[in-house]
């Protein structure tokens, strides 16, 4: 991919010509205009030439892809930063691996008052349990360790971090030689992360941005909360995403609103809603997602953190404020008291105002065919992760060992979703899953259970366009005369169009067809490379020597 040598200028027109432009607009585009942050024009070769002389700066693309940039709907940037940077036990093979990994990272940390970690996964293991706290002290040699499961939702410590938070061994959650949750997790994340320096946080910040850019991804929903993170963990990232070129981000608060006041108190922090991981319950990993029946592999049933009463009042309120609210909603339990909380607070203030309000529950994990009707009915939309599919799915992955294999199978079911009529927007979780927007479409598109596979254009879109849609806005995600310019260059295979059916994914190369084509998927097929991110007309990421 060549480009002339124009000037920067924030208003620059640039043509781009000379590739494959993904736009519905045009299904056979290969060309389009850039103009004052905004896409002014997409069409053919031949139309092209008549924009050459007029612009700015004229960008070959040499066979390359262009499509809207990703917008992961889920992420804790200021987590997946501190991953990118430290102590990763995603890749620990063994309980033995994990504990050598925090054994070598503590010897090259000599100064880090707290050592964090991320990623450890007890189900992927031989020995099929996490570290010991004495396991954890010794090779921690007496420092304090933080090491949250890759779900987040329950952490093995050590000794000396349990020492900084007085009162720790009597919270619920906590456990004498196990990971803690609940109330008890939540406190020494605390004091773990207020061990970060400001400084260490934006350089994480400043890092998971950047990282987000090479993937293609132009902006990012930020979920925030007193639970999660703090106040100026959140203001910090926004102001920070304000001030530098780089992904657009979208921040929500974790935090319930009882009225006009707790709702202006949410919008003064920069958030655009009061939702994202506000818990209704925990995860399955962490036996804390609240199920009606009990786990499969543990004699109760879960974690409820907020009942239908305290739901509808939330989403009452929010309502009234004009203010989105969502939930974090796992288990059916907490998915069926998302359910009849909505649809109390709509028998308050409305149906046609809560389907207004577009919203949000995320993670919608075991979804029942009543549910899936309730999100159409009540306008919800379903902020998913394909991708957990893809690491905890199948008749042998953790699902089916939390919930046995028949349970297993009905979870994230994005065909009956999209069939209902619920939005969907596909984020990561990172850093509970990477950033990686294409192995996120494949992700639902080869979904471990085959009816709930999608065709990897309905896959794209709910990770483009249903991101913005998650967010209120119907003018983004797409690459169109109007539309924001904000779109990604990519180096990949011959373009198809892939669709379910019963058995396999098949597809066609048919032009007749006039669907835009989008990258080969299938399993073992190369993933495309990122040769460039642009938000709002602004470079914001570049592949080296390319």
């Amino acid at each position: 991919m060549t480009e002339s040598t124009a000037p920067q200028s924030e208003h620059r027109t640039v043509l781009l010509r000379g590739g494959d432009v993904h736009s519905p607009a045009d299904p056979f585009a290969t060309a389009m205009v850039v103009e004052r942050g905004h896409v002014a024009w997409v069409g053919s070769e031949g139309a092209a030439d008549a924009f050459a002389s007029g612009v700015d700066e004229v960008i070959d693309l040499d066979g390359a892809l262009v499509t809207p940039a990703f917008a992961d709907a889920h992420v804790h940037t200021t987590s997946t930063g501190l991953a990118l940077t430290g102590l990763d036990l995603s890749g620990a093979r063994t309980l033995g691996d994990a504990l050598a990994r925090v054994r070598a990272h503590v010897a090259a940390h000599p100064a880090d008052r707290v050592v964090l970690g991320h990623g450890w996964d007890a189900t992927r293991w031989p020995e099929q349990r996490p570290p010991s706290r004495a396991e954890l002290d010794e090779a921690a040699a007496g420092r304090p360790v933080y090491l949250p499961r890759v779900d987040v939702h329950s952490a093995a410590v050590s000794t000396a971090l349990l020492d900084l938070v007085p009162g720790a061994t009597t919270m619920a959650g906590y456990h004498p030689d196990g990971p803690l949750t609940a109330a008890a997790h939540h406190a020494v994340r605390a004091a773990a992360h207020d061990a970060v320096t400001p400084a260490q946080r934006t350089a994480a910040q400043r890092a998971a941005l950047r990282h987000a850019a090479s993937l293609g991804i132009g902006s990012l929903h930020e979920c925030g909360g007193p639970d999660i993170s703090d106040e100026d963990d959140f203001t910090g990232l926004l102001k920070v995403a304000a001030e530098e070129a780089g992904p657009r981000v979208f921040g929500y608060w974790a935090q319930e609103v009882a009225d006009e006041k707790d709702a202006r108190r949410v919008r003064e922090l920069g958030a655009v809603g009061a939702g994202g991981d506000l818990f209704v319950d925990g995860s399955l990993g962490s036996h804390t997602a609240c199920l009606h029946e009990p786990y499969a592999d543990a004699p109760h049933t879960g974690t409820a953190h907020l009942d239908a009463a305290r739901i509808a009042a939330h989403v009452a309120a929010c309502t009234e404020a004009g203010l989105q609210a969502g939930f974090h909603a796992i288990g059916d339990a907490a998915l069926s008291a998302v359910v009849e909380g909505i649809r109390a607070a709509a028998g308050k203030v409305g149906l046609a105002r809560i389907r207004a309000a577009r919203h949000r529950v995320e993670h919608a994990e075991m979804l029942t065919p009543e549910t899936v009707a309730a999100f159409a009915e009540l306008g919800l939309t379903a902020s998913v992760q394909p991708a957990f599919d893809a690491a905890w799915g199948g008749e042998e992955g953790m699902y089916a060992q939390r919930l046995g294999v028949v349970r297993a199978a009905t979870l994230n079911p994005y065909a009956a979703l999209l069939r209902a009529g619920v939005p969907l927007a596909f984020g990561s979780d990172s850093p509970v899953t990477p950033l990686d927007p294409w192995g996120t479409v494949r992700a639902a598109a080869f979904h471990r259970t085959l009816d709930h596979r999608v065709s990897v254009r309905a896959a794209f879109t709910a990770h483009t366009r249903g991101g913005w849609r998650a967010l209120g806005r119907d003018d983004a995600g797409t690459l169109v005369p109007g539309a924001p310019a904000d779109y990604a260059v990519w180096r990949t295979d011959e373009l198809v169009v892939q669709a379910p059916d019963d058995r396999v994914a098949r597809w066609s190369t048919d032009p007749r067809s006039g669907t835009p084509g989008l990258p080969d998927l299938s399993p073992g097929a190369d993933l495309p490379v990122c040769l460039r991110t642009v938000v709002l007309g602004q470079t914001v990421y570049v592949r080296p020597n390319e």
